[in-house]
């Protein structure tokens, strides 16, 4: 991936940007500073806990060097909570898909601050990653937590959980494994609920949208949120054998 940000424009960030396989981008990756700090730790994290773009399926075992449960996470923002999880489950390995540069050196440190054996980062487009690199059937889970909401109604085509992708992700469970996703907007929550209750290979684990699972740590953001009132909606599916 590029790792130069973009300066992008309101009319920009509206418009649909198509990926070389077809789908309509849900990230923009705008202007913004990379601290030294999270440059250097890109920089020498990357090699260590880095798993580059490839076309060709991921071998889990040959990358953590034991079999384990693998789950995905979709969008790593600052990479804490990756890091709280991945630490709080060693039983489980991690990968998480982030393309923001800032976002990856943060993750990188977390991951050797903590000594974490159990989590790499690739840096790229989740839908190629996910097309290309996850073979079928072989997560036990996947994460999508607080993805970009895209809030404008001309913008919404950009919402990573449409119907295609969605049903790439059911592919790549085992039977029995999770797709768990949050959101702090509601429209967003709405339009999740509807789209993974169509998805054939899924079934949800409660009616509507799920209590927040203990793994899943409450953010600094999500907190300040639920203190003024706002909402967070969490909704966890399975995969049917």
């Amino acid at each position: 991936m590029n790792d130069s940000n973009q300066i992008v424009s309101e009319s920009e960030a509206s418009a649909p940007v198509a990926a070389p396989h077809g789908h309509i981008r849900s990230f923009v990756l705008r202007q913004g500073r990379v601290s030294a700090a999270q440059a250097r730790y890109r920089d020498e994290g990357m090699p260590r806990f880095g798993l580059p773009y490839v076309p060709g399926l991921l071998e889990f075992p040959a990358i953590f060097g034991r079999r384990a449960p693998t789950i995905l996470e979709i969008g790593c923002g600052m990479g804490e909570t990756t890091a709280t999880i991945a630490e709080s489950q060693p039983q489980y390995d991690f990968v998480g898909i982030e393309v923001h540069t800032p976002g990856v050196g943060s993750l990188c440190k977390q991951i050797a601050t903590r000594e974490l054996s159990n989590l790499r980062i690739i840096q790229h487009d989740a839908v190629d990653v996910v097309r290309e690199m996850i073979a079928p059937d072989s997560l036990a889970g996947i994460h999508v937590f607080f993805p970009d909401p895209w809030p404008k109604k001309r913008q919404q085509k950009r919402r990573l959980l449409q119907p295609p992708f969605v049903q790439l992700l059911a592919q790549r469970l085992t039977s029995g494994g999770y797709l768990h996703c949050a959101t702090d907007w509601q429209d967003y929550a709405e339009q999740m609920l509807d789209v993974l209750t169509a998805e054939s290979l899924l079934k949800n684990t409660v009616e509507t949208y799920a209590p927040r699972p203990d793994y899943r740590p409450e953010t600094k953001f999500e907190t300040r949120g639920l203190r003024l009132g706002h909402g967070v909606w969490d909704l966890v599916f399975r995969r049917l054998a």
